[in-house]
Parts: C-alpha cells; sequence; structure tokens
C-alpha cells in the first residue's frame, strides 16, 4: 500500500464557524457538554447509533467503570492485535494499570495531544503516523485505535485512518463514557466492529480456516465471555443433536471471526451483544436467546437451537433426555435455602438467578446494568413467573435499596453493594469474581453454585459477632484512631448550612 497519508483527508484539521470551541473542553467537562461538542464535530451519527443499541432508560447511566475497559480487554486478549488508545492521559494511565491489573500481558500504545494537537487536528495526523509505524506484517494482523471521551468530542475521524497497511487491518472505534454507557458494552462494540470487517473480507474470497481446522459438525457460536468450561460443556449438550459449539465471540485471534459466521445458529448467550448479533443477522444466521442453565432453561435453550439449526424433533428430544435427568439430580444433590438479591454488570445475572431459584432459593431481586433486549426475553418472563422482580440499567441505589428492603440471607452483587452488606450484617460475595467465575451450563453449573453459596450464608452468626463486637466503633466523626473520644460539635455544622442556604437564596434572587 502507497502511503497516502498526507492526502487521506486534508481538512481534518479545518476549523470554520461551525466548528465547537475545543479548547477548554475536556473529561471533566460533563457528559451533556461531551455530547453536544461530539455532535457538532461530526460524530452525531456513532452517537445515534450507540443511543440505538445501548438504550439507557430507566435511568441515565449505571455506575460502571470506564466502558473502554471492556473494548480495550477484548483486543488485549487477541494474537497478533495492537491497540493503541487516544485520550487523556489519566484516562489512559488508569485504563492500562486496570488491564494489567486484569492480567493483560501487552503493551498499549498511546497516543497523547494537547490542546494546539487536539484543535488543530494535528492528533489525528499522529495517530495516523502511529498507526503506520505499528502496521508490521509480521507482528500484527490488526491495529485497534480507540478514541476516548475527549478526542470523540472533538471529532478525532477515526473512520478516515487507512482500512488496511501493509496487509494489517486497520480498526478505529469511539467508546466515549457519554455514549457507551457500561464496560460490558464496549466489548460489543468492539467485536461488532471486528465481525463488521471480517463479513466483508468473507464476501471478497477465500479467508484463513480456523487454527484447529474447520470443525466436521455445523457449529452453533457463541456471544458472551464466559467461564472456560462452559463452552465445552455446551458443545457436549449440542452433540446428540448433530451440532457442535463453535468460536466464542468476543473472539481470541481474527480468523476465529471467519469460523464464527460459518455456523448453523447463533447463541446470544449474553443478551446485549446487539452490533454483533446485527452482523449475524446481516449474513441471514438465526439468533437464539438464553442459556442452558438449570433444568428449564437447558429444555428451553437445546429446543430452541435444535429449532434454528434444523434439527429433527427426534434428536432435540434425545439431546434433552441425554443431559437433563443429570441437571435435575445436581439440582437436587446441592440445594440452596434462603433468600438471595442478585445485581452485577456482566450480563449474566439473570442466568445466575434462574439457576438460584431452580436450586431452591428465593431471589426476589436482579438488579443488570445492562439494558433489555429481546435476547433475554425468555429469562425475564421465566423469573418473572415466580415472583422475581428484573431491574434492567440498576443504579447502585437501586441495588442497595433492594438490600435494604429484602433483608436477604445473602447479597450478591457489585463491590459498593458487598460493602454496603457486609457493614448491615450480612453475608454478600462478589458477582464478578466469585459468581460468573464459576461454571454455569450442564450439570456443572447446576452443582457449582451451593458449596460457595451455602458457605457464605452459614457465615452469618461470624457477621452477627463480628457486628456486635465493633458496634459503635469507627463510625461517624469517631472514625479513624485518636488518642482522645472525638466530641461531635453539630453546631458548626448548622451554621455553615445556614450560610450556605442564605448564599443560595441571595443568588436566586439576584437571578431573578
Amino acid at each position: 500500500m502507497t502511503d497516502n497519508r498526507k492526502a487521506n483527508d486534508m481538512t481534518a484539521g479545518k476549523t470554520d464557524a461551525s466548528t465547537p470551541d475545543l479548547a477548554g473542553l475536556s473529561c471533566h467537562a460533563g457528559k451533556d457538554e461531551l455530547q453536544k461538542a461530539a455532535s457538532a464535530a461530526g460524530k452525531s451519527e456513532i452517537l445515534d447509533r450507540y443511543a440505538a443499541d445501548y438504550p439507557l432508560g430507566p435511568h441515565d447511566q449505571p455506575q460502571s467503570m470506564c466502558p473502554a475497559f471492556g473494548s480495550l480487554r477484548v483486543g488485549l486478549r487477541m494474537r497478533r492485535t495492537a491497540t493503541v488508545l487516544s485520550g487523556s492521559a489519566c484516562c489512559v494511565y488508569g485504563l492500562t494499570f486496570t488491564s494489567h491489573f486484569y492480567g493483560a500481558r501487552r503493551t498499549v500504545g498511546y497516543v497523547p495531544f494537547n490542546s494546539e494537537t487536539l484543535v488543530t487536528g494535528k492528533l489525528f495526523e499522529d495517530i495516523r503516523d502511529a498507526v503506520f509505524q505499528l502496521a508490521d506484517p509480521e507482528k500484527y494482523d490488526t491495529v485497534v485505535v480507540t478514541n476516548l471521551c475527549v478526542p470523540t468530542a472533538s471529532g478525532v475521524p477515526l473512520q478516515l485512518l487507512p482500512k488496511e497497511i501493509n496487509g494489517v487491518r486497520i480498526i478505529g472505534i469511539d467508546v466515549p463514557g457519554f455514549g457507551v454507557p457500561t464496560h460490558a458494552e464496549a466489548k460489543d462494540v468492539l467485536s461488532g466492529a471486528m465481525l463488521k470487517y471480517a463479513a466483508q473480507e468473507i464476501r471478497q474470497g477465500p479467508v484463513a480456516a480456523p487454527r484447529a481446522g474447520k470443525a466436521k459438525l455445523p457449529t452453533v457460536t457463541l456471544i458472551g465471555e464466559m467461564f472456560p468450561a462452559d463452552p465445552v460443556v455446551i458443545g457436549r449438550l449440542l452433540e446428540p443433536m448433530g451440532l457442535a459449539a463453535g468460536p466464542v465471540v468476543p473472539v481470541r485471534e481474527w480468523r476465529e471471526l471467519f469460523a464464527a459466521f460459518d455456523c448453523a445458529a447463533v447463541g446470544a448467550i449474553h443478551p446485549f451483544y446487539t452490533a454483533s448479533i446485527r452482523e449475524f443477522e446481516s449474513a441471514g444466521r438465526p439468533i437464539v436467546g438464553s442459556a442452558p442453565v438449570g433444568h428449564d432453561g437447558t429444555a428451553e435453550w437445546l429446543a430452541a437451537i435444535g429449532k434454528a439449526a434444523g434439527v429433527s424433533a427426534d434428536k432435540i428430544a434425545a439431546a434433552q433426555n441425554a443431559i437433563l435427568p443429570a441437571i435435575r439430580g445436581a439440582l437436587s444433590a446441592k440445594p440452596i435455602k434462603g433468600r438471595i438479591t442478585v445485581s452485577g454488570y456482566e450480563g449474566s445475572e439473570l442466568l445466575v438467578a434462574r439457576l438460584l431459584v431452580e436450586s431452591g432459593a428465593e431471589v426476589p431481586y436482579v438488579g443488570t446494568a445492562c439494558p433489555k433486549t429481546q435476547w433475554s426475553d425468555a429469562d425475564r418472563t421465566w423469573l418473572e413467573a415466580r415472583g422475581v422482580a428484573i431491574n434492567y440499567r440498576a443504579s447502585l441505589e437501586d441495588d442497595i435499596a433492594a438490600v435494604l428492603h429484602f433483608k436477604p440471607d445473602l447479597a450478591i452483587g457489585t463491590t459498593p453493594v458487598v460493602q454496603k452488606a457486609k457493614e448491615l450484617a450480612i453475608p454478600s460475595l462478589y458477582f464478578t469474581n466469585l459468581i460468573s467465575a464459576r461454571p454455569l451450563m450442564g450439570p456443572a453449573g447446576a452443582g457449582s453454585l451451593a458449596d460457595v453459596i451455602n458457605a457464605a450464608i452459614g457465615n452469618k452468626a461470624r457477621f452477627d459477632r463480628m457486628s456486635e463486637f465493633f458496634d459503635g466503633v469507627g463510625r461517624g466523626p469517631n472514625a479513624g484512631v485518636w488518642e482522645d473520644v472525638p466530641r461531635d460539635r453539630p453546631e458548626f455544622r448548622a451554621k455553615y448550612q445556614a450560610m450556605l442556604a442564605a448564599r443560595a437564596k441571595a443568588e436566586e434572587s439576584t437571578a431573578t
């Protein structure tokens, strides 16, 4: 490929009367201001796409880590893939630190900027130069460039990057915190962009075969990050129907994207991968929601997958009969007794709740940071029929309110939910590390949660003893270590509250 960097778009740095003032723009400008700036800078189409793919309601946006963490992890896990971030230095530092904390062992590229390069368009040229330097076919199949909040709001046009350099694919995505609600959905932003690119390559001619060779049986592509054993278990469930488990999206290398399209059906295990599902639908692949969890979930999912893949009713029944008794036995062998609230941001919260209910637990509430989509309807309908309240796009306040209201024997949730529950002497488990890091599918999943759940519920007496022992310590003005017992001075707070109220009233009268 010739070096056409300078000829690509000489208008990238031009400004006119319609260009927003970006000189003072920062990630602290606020969501509304960043959205206005991004729309004015030519990003309205991508923001509208995100708004449609990842609807916000009923809450504006759940509390979550930076969404770009999700797309960053997808790229860092892929073989022969280089990852470049464009954003504020503090954001890049936090993202790389968190990624390496979670086990990334790859270098993260960074294209720094200042007010001048941002406003003049020089930042785009710097990104383009960096991409050309990275695009070494001996090292990489793909280079992924991600705009964070400020470059997105400034309209840095990653779509103008070459699509391919020296045989290396170039993918530019915008993952702003003001446009993508959660890091889980950011995984779909990059996966969807990669699937779209791969689909174009498939249409152009022959593509690379899977590393392990082409599957002998028709496959079912799976969408969503799962415990590593779950795809293996799903493969065994599919065998009596003459099907095999295919690639799992997000994939681990580019050629798996080609194999993902070469399937009989797609299982949307995690139901929020809207962009990825759109690419499979465009390729004519049938989509099936939910997952083979518990007895009922496995029976329903096998039937739906079999129907979508054109499997006969006899084979579907054979697959169900081969596994359902074992699942029922695993559930009855390890019952769970107690009231449990469930909340998280992984996308598998409804699946976990189904498994808990079939294990005998009372689950009055499920909160998920992910949106409501048609691919979770089967789980929602099943749970609601059993009295479970489901809260999509749940906020931290919602999840804590559920713990306070239902007073569960165990609270499963995010870190702050777990912290609040333990303060109330309620046993609790962190969803991501202790629940979603276990098998959920098939007989293995049916019994996997019981031991950890029952052990946690059994710790209630220990929490009560600790609460009694530490009662009154480390709260309010007494928090910390003191030589003398601190004395509360409510009169000081009252004084300053009165001063603040007087100032607010004065400013209000001046404004009117």
